[in-house]
């Protein structure tokens, strides 16, 4: 067994074969797992994805969530790979033009919405 072979058994996660195909603009639910003590739980961060970064098969490659919470924007970065991901779901596609959404830092209300893309949503 080679070192890249070795890398990618111990570092990859199992789930990654389950997570949906999403791209920034997309609205998706994480569930993550959350260690308080000894008990861990299962926590929902929903929210669009601002921005990708490489893609599942890479090792360093990760996404960005955020969303609004108590009237504070929230973003979390998440890598693909990470153990604490268990799984993604995709809520809806968004109808986009960009790869990379900061713009939405300075959005709030309506103004912060991304169209929803129903063509996506019937193949």
């Amino acid at each position: 067994m080679n070192l890249v072979d070795l890398v990618n058994k111990n570092h990859f996660n199992k789930n990654v074969e389950k997570f949906p195909d999403f791209k920034a603009g997309d609205t998706v639910a994480v569930s993550v797992r959350i260690t308080e003590g000894a008990k861990s739980r299962l926590q929902r961060f929903e929210g669009v994805c601002i921005a990708t970064k490489y893609s599942v098969t890479n090792t360093d490659g990760h996404f960005r969530i955020r969303k609004i919470s108590s009237g504070y924007g929230v973003e979390r970065v998440f890598p693909f790979h990470s153990p604490n991901v268990e799984k993604i779901e995709l809520i809806k596609r968004g109808k986009v033009r960009r790869a990379k959404h900061f713009y939405l830092r300075e959005r709030t209300g309506k103004a912060a919405r991304i169209e929803t893309d129903y063509s996506a949503a019937k193949k």
